[in-house]
Order: structure tokens, then C-alpha cells, then sequence
């Protein structure tokens, strides 16, 4: 994490980008708040002006990674042609594609909103609420890759096995190791590839890409 970056931002925001980093790369139970204070250079008191408790700042945590994740995704869905593939059918690939691409970053620990729930669900009011906005959202932009004239149901139920498809690639890739998350991208590919086949073959011909 580069301080020095942040460092002239206005003390709330300096506050949770250096909790958002220190959070996600070490975890929110390791991560203390005498920690995110001294990294942040503000003082006790400033810091619980902004930020009453850690509950506050794990649910702004877990908003914050949200938008930067949720902004990424749909970026790098464009980027690697979702939209001129879906014409073909071939669009649901393109997420195995972008899991790579974030696989291969070397600050990825895996889903937030997944290892959030695991450590501290139960116990900070609202986070799992967000992290179930955050897959419903996820989801809500798979369906979009889908043709259009399929039918609502239809589109969902496959959005949603993709979405569970993409989460399990992505704890398979956290489990370490380059080689595991190539294979994990193989995998998650495959099952993309098989549910592409279950869609009617008139359906993926002609259908035209959605706005």
C-alpha cells in the first residue's frame, strides 16, 4: 500500500482507503484499529469522529470495495469484448477470461464480500447484507452478457449458476499458487462453455446484443 499516495486526501477518505487496503490484503479480525490509525496518520480522535466504531468502518469497507470491484468488472467485461460476443453466445467466456486477468494481480486475496461473511457475518450488523447486495448485483450484470430474447427465468437461472461457477473459481484461485488459479480459470471455463450449450441455438444466433 503506497501512503504517500493518499496521504493529502481529506482524513475520512485516507481513513477507509487504508483500511480497504489493509482489510482485504490481511484481514479484518488481523487488522486493528491502532493500525489503520497509525497507517493513515490521523489521530484517535479524528479517527472516531469519522468512524464511531470498526463496525461503521467494515461496513463502509465492504461499500467502498463494492464500487471499485463492481467498476472493474463491468470494465473489464468491455474490454475483453462481451458485448460483440454475445451475438454468437460466446459472452459468458469472457468472465472466465476477466477472472484470469484479476487472478494474475498480485495484491488478489480472493472475493472481499466472501471472506468478509466468513470472518465477521455474524457479527457486524449489515455485512452480510452488503456482501448479498454485492452478488446480486454480480449477477444482475452475468445476465446481461446472455441473449436478450431469452426468457426472464431462463436468463437468471443461468446468470446464477455462472455467478456460482465465478465464486468458486475465485476460492479455488485464493487457495495460492499460479498454477492452481490457471486451473481454476480452466475449470470455470469449461463450466461457462457447457452452460453456453444449453442455450437454444436460435436464441444465440440471432440475437442481438442488449444496450
Amino acid at each position: 500500500m503506497d501512503i504517500s499516495s493518499i496521504s493529502e486526501l481529506p482524513a475520512r477518505e485516507r481513513i477507509l482507503r487504508t483500511a480497504h487496503d489493509l482489510f482485504y490484503a490481511d484481514g479484518i479480525r488481523a487488522t486493528g484499529i491502532d493500525r489503520v490509525i497509525a497507517a493513515s496518520g490521523v489521530t484517535k480522535v479524528t479517527f472516531y469522529r469519522h468512524y464511531p466504531s470498526k463496525d461503521d468502518l467494515v461496513r463502509a469497507f465492504l461499500d467502498h470495495r463494492h464500487g471499485l470491484w463492481m467498476a472493474w468488472f463491468v470494465d473489464a467485461l468491455g474490454r475483453l469484448g462481451a458485448q460483440q460476443r454475445i451475438g454468437g453466445g460466446q459472452a459468458l467466456e469472457v468472465l472466465a477470461d476477466a477472472m484470469a486477468e484479476w487472478f494474475a494481480d498480485p495484491a488478489f486475496r480472493g472475493c472481499a464480500f466472501i471472506n468478509s461473511v466468513v470472518e465477521v457475518g455474524g457479527s457486524v450488523s449489515g455485512a452480510s447484507d452488503i456482501s448479498r447486495e454485492h452478488k446480486r448485483e454480480m449477477v444482475e450484470v452475468i445476465a446481461g452478457l446472455l441473449p436478450e430474447s431469452l426468457e426472464s427465468p431462463r436468463r437468471m437461472a443461468v446468470a446464477q449458476a455462472a455467478a456460482l461457477g465465478v465464486d468458486g473459481a475465485i476460492v479455488k484461485a485464493q487457495m495460492g499458487g499460479a498454477a492452481l488459479a490457471r486451473e481454476a480459470v480452466d475449470d470455470l471455463r469449461r463450466l461457462l462453455q457447457a452452460l453456453a450449450a444449453t442455450l437454444p441455438a436460435s436464441t444465440a444466433a440471432t440475437s442481438r446484443p442488449s444496450a
